[in-house]
């Protein structure tokens, strides 16, 4: 299902507030639109009229829509044998330096003795946490997951289309 995409409003699909010097912006029809967006305007959102903020949120909106249908997306694949991840000082965390993570599935035990999932990524393991944080770099995006064998992390996987893996099984077995 579709996420909820920014797009030009009307006065009566939006509540204008504002916080300082930040604008808040609260759509009524929240599945299609999302809860919300805040801009930081600077001191002339007190001279601004609702009108002139709404006219900034869509001029803004109008502008990222072009970007989005001018965007021609190419998933970048760090090559093999070279680093996929790297730590950020700046923000405490491991980020990809590319499109397509080849990791590992295992698991590990927490400190209260339950298990969780590790990703292992270029001989990095990384807690589910650290997994975790390290996708807020794509934020916003899209993600497929497409798991293969260990193996053959390196390769393009054949995709089909089916119900389930056991229905796809199922109608294909060939006896």
């Amino acid at each position: 299902m579709p996420r909820p995409k920014l797009r030009p409003v009307n006065l009566d699909e939006v509540k204008i507030t504002r916080e300082g010097d930040t604008v808040i912006f609260e759509y009524a029809d929240v599945k299609t639109m999302g809860g919300g967006m805040h801009l930081k305007v600077g001191e002339k959102i007190h001279q601004m009229t609702d009108a002139e903020l709404l006219q900034m949120h869509n001029d803004m909106a109008e502008g990222m829509i072009a970007e989005r249908m001018a965007y021609d997306h190419v998933n970048v694949e760090v090559p093999v044998g070279k680093s996929q991840i790297e730590y950020s000082e700046q923000t405490g965390q491991w980020c990809p330096k590319g499109d397509v993570l080849r990791c590992y599935i295992a698991e590990g035990k927490r400190d209260d003795g339950t298990w969780e999932p590790v990703i292992e990524i270029d001989g990095h393991k990384l807690t589910w946490e650290e997994f975790g944080r390290s996708l807020l770099v794509h934020s916003g995006w899209g993600m497929r997951l497409a798991f293969v064998p260990d193996d053959k992390i390196h390769e393009e996987p054949r995709i089909v289309f089916a119900d389930s893996t056991e229905t796809y099984l199922n109608e294909n077995r060939h006896e």
